[in-house]
This record gives C-alpha cells, structure tokens and sequence, in this order.
C-alpha cells in the first residue's frame, strides 16, 4: 500500500490533536501503573516518550510531584501541550519539547520513571527498551502500554488493519520476553478496560468526525479520508475480542556490587 498522501494527514491530524488523547488509557488506569512504582523518590523526574497533545502528562503532573519532561515528533501537538501546560500553571514543572524517540540527546541514567502510553511500537519495542533502559538510573521505572493480540486467530479485516500501523504486534507474552530480555524485571501487567478505549478516545474520535463531515460538505475526498478513520473505532466494536491494550510496568533493576 502507498503512503497516505499529505491529505491524509492533514485531516488526520485535525481529528486526533482535538482529542483528549491520541489512544486508549484513562486516569484510573495511569494511577493503577503508577502504583505499581512502589518507591520513586518524593520528587522524581519523569519522562514522557510520545507525549502527543499531552492527556497523559497533565495526568501524571497531578498525581506526582516531580518533574517531567515530555517529548513528541509532531510539533503541532507539542505547541498544544505548551498552552495547555500555561493554561494549567505547569510549564515551570513540565517541559515539552519536540524529538525523536530513536534519537534521544538526554543524559543517561537521569530519569526515575519513563512513561510511554501507545508509543513505544513507533520505533521498534526491543530498540525502545534498549533507549529507556539507557535513560533510566538503576531501580528506575518503564510504565508503558501496548496493542498485543489476545487471540490467535484474529479475522482477516482486523489482522490487515493492524498490519498497516503494527505488523510486528505480538502477544503480552512476547512483549513480557522482550522486557526481560532488554534487561528490566517485570514488576506487572493489565488490561486496559474497554471505557479506556471509548471515553476519552473513540467516542470523542466519533463526535470529531461528525463535526468535520459538517465542515467538509461536498469535499468527496476529505469525506472519504473522514471515512477511513472512522474505520478504527467500528472495527473495535466488532473485534476487540482478539486484541486489547495492555500496560507493561517495568523495573531497572538495581546495580550491583
């Protein structure tokens, strides 16, 4: 298949940057990863990997006191997270800044705590670990989450649908080896519920789609890119049975000797 044109990603992006967030996740599900990071310092300093608009970080700003720093490839969004981050009086707490995950210039073993919701798979998830293992001190956390197949014989519609975006998508098992073998310790894992996918996400995904469909009127080819995205919450609804969303936290473990 060829490379969406810039059409595409021109409405694209005027649908997910107005949304809450750019996939699936919720507040009750970051505080439960968060949890799970059982002894960060009082004050740790946090890094977000593929921050997007930034729903995440002003979730993680409230339920922790330290610093954070996050970073997208879309600088659009970043500009979005800035203002948001000025509207909430948080821009000296948290920085946003444009970047490329794969090529990160930060100082290594500066961060107690990488969080990563829908992003890591951009760059490969065993080169994404090899970057946050770098990044993080020894006893540092990866909180991060995935799109993983829960059922080995999905149909055909949905597996060619994930093959666009993620054709090395596995199973939790294979991400937990992949953890393992990029040098962290398990700490826990979950399943996003399925309100994780349609509160924040695809239920305003739809109601966007409805206001541009207005917006757009005769335009046949915005109505058919329109169409295509619409495509990703009705396949949900039909197969979400063979794969979900799982949140994988992480743990470097501590040096030894």
């Amino acid at each position: 298949m060829n490379d969406p044109g810039p059409r595409f990603w021109e409405i694209f992006f005027e649908v997910y940057e107005s949304l809450p967030r750019q996939g699936p996740g919720n507040r009750d599900c970051a505080a439960k990863a968060l949890r799970l990071c059982v002894d960060l310092p009082s004050a740790p300093k946090i890094l977000d990997l593929g921050c997007g608009v930034g729903g995440q970080t002003l979730q993680l700003a409230e339920m922790t006191p330290g610093s954070i720093l996050a970073i997208d490839s879309h600088a659009p969004s970043i500009e979005r997270l800035m203002a948001r981050l000025a509207e909430h009086d948080l821009s000296r707490r948290v920085q946003a800044q444009v970047g490329d995950m794969a090529h990160l210039t930060l100082s290594p073993q500066s961060f107690d705590l990488i969080w990563s919701e829908g992003a890591l798979y951009n760059i490969g998830i065993a080169h994404a670990l090899r970057v946050c293992h770098g990044l993080l001190r020894p006893g540092g956390y990866l909180a991060f989450t995935d799109a993983v197949w829960r059922r080995d014989d999905p149909p055909p519609e949905i597996k060619a649908s994930f093959d666009l975006d993620y054709p090395t998508m596995g199973t939790a098992a294979d991400v937990v080896m992949a953890i393992q073998q990029g040098g962290f310790e398990l700490v826990g894992r979950f399943t996003l519920p399925d309100e994780a996918w349609w509160d924040d996400f695809y239920s305003p995904m739809e109601l966007r789609i409805s206001e541009l469909r207005g917006k757009y009127g005769k335009d046949v080819e915005a109505l058919a890119i329109l169409d295509q995205i619409a495509l990703e919450p009705e396949m949900h609804r039909k197969y979400s049975d063979f794969y979900a969303y799982e949140f994988f936290v992480a743990r470097r473990p501590e040096s030894k000797g």
